[in-house]
């Protein structure tokens, strides 16, 4: 195995993101993807994502685009605020 196979650790902001209602579930992917579920309606957006510190751009698969900045652990993707599901 060499250098460049080393498997990286994923971005801390990898992982599944929900609305305080938990209608709305997000998660971002290690490989820069996304896949939002909307109430009962699986994969309602998917798309690709990029971090650029605590700044998100996100290019859904029909080619829209949003943003989003990750504050205080609080995901603001335009106008939804998600937070990080907690892991037992």
């Amino acid at each position: 195995m060499t250098s460049n196979d080393t498997p990286r650790d994923p971005h801390p902001y990898v992982g599944m993101w929900v609305t305080a209602d938990g209608f709305i579930r997000q998660e971002l992917l290690p490989n820069g993807r996304y896949d939002e579920a909307r109430g009962n309606r699986q994969s309602a957006y998917t798309g690709s994502y990029t971090v650029t510190g605590n700044h998100l751009d996100y290019v859904d698969d029909t080619g829209f685009t949003a943003t989003g900045d990750v504050r205080d652990g609080v995901l603001f993707h335009e106008h939804l605020v998600l937070y990080r599901e907690s892991r037992p």
